[in-house]
């Protein structure tokens, strides 16, 4: 059984990195469905249910803009760590100082969407009280107060999103309303867990039409 969410979120910048282009980040055209999953999940999440993306509403004019900041070229590896723990070896650590330096990103500035979405059961971790109506409701007190887990970002955590309930009527009307079909590429769409020693990323082509992503209805390529 599935429960419809309609949520809208805007930003002053926003990140959704091409994982291609690792680098240098350089954001999709758009969010992502695997980053409309995780602000969702920041607003209420329980292992009992699973969030799915069913469209996404552009509503602001795609704009990019280029910044440079300071990042860390390496990260702890998972080897090392191991090892650190079994007494073969030193502790791990970065030393920030001779690590940092500049990289640019090409990002996304004034986004706003409408993300509308569903969730699924998982009744093999729900409890005994637990039920469609329960998350739904726990879902929509959190909304209309504004609450959440963790403030949710857009792509990247240096990007907070504001986010309410949406209320109006849909299609939500924006920027590309009326404007035809743009072929936005090929976006990831989300990454496969199915088997942990194998996970895989998952794509989908984003088409807008009329400023409207049918993500339920592309087909996701692995």
């Amino acid at each position: 059984m599935a429960y419809g969410i309609r949520v809208e979120v805007w930003g002053e910048y926003g990140c959704f990195t091409r994982p291609e282009l690792s680098v240098e980040r350089f954001s999709y055209d758009c969010i992502t469905p695997s980053a409309a999953v995780g602000m969702l999940e920041g607003i209420w999440w329980h292992p009992g249910m699973a969030y799915r993306i069913d469209r996404i509403h552009v509503l602001n004019p795609i704009q990019f803009t280029t910044i440079r900041r300071n990042e860390l070229k390496s990260k702890a590896s998972a080897s090392t760590i191991r090892s650190s723990v079994s007494g073969k070896g030193a502790l791990p650590y970065i030393n920030t100082k001779r690590d940092i330096q500049q990289r640019t990103s090409t990002i996304l500035v004034d986004v706003r969407y409408v993300i509308e979405a569903h969730f699924d059961l998982v009744p093999d971790e729900m409890g005994e009280r637990d039920n469609t109506g329960k998350f739904s409701a726990l879902i929509q007190r959190r909304l209309e107060r504004g609450a959440c887990f963790h403030t949710p970002y857009l792509g990247t955590r240096e990007f907070p999103a504001s986010f309410r309930s949406y209320e109006g009527e849909l299609p939500a009307r924006g920027y590309y309303s009326d404007s035809g079909e743009r072929d936005l590429g090929l976006m990831l769409y989300g990454m496969d867990y199915t088997d942990p020693q194998d996970i895989t990323p998952m794509f989908y082509r984003a088409v807008m039409r009329d400023g409207v992503i049918d993500v339920a209805g592309s087909e996701v390529y692995r």
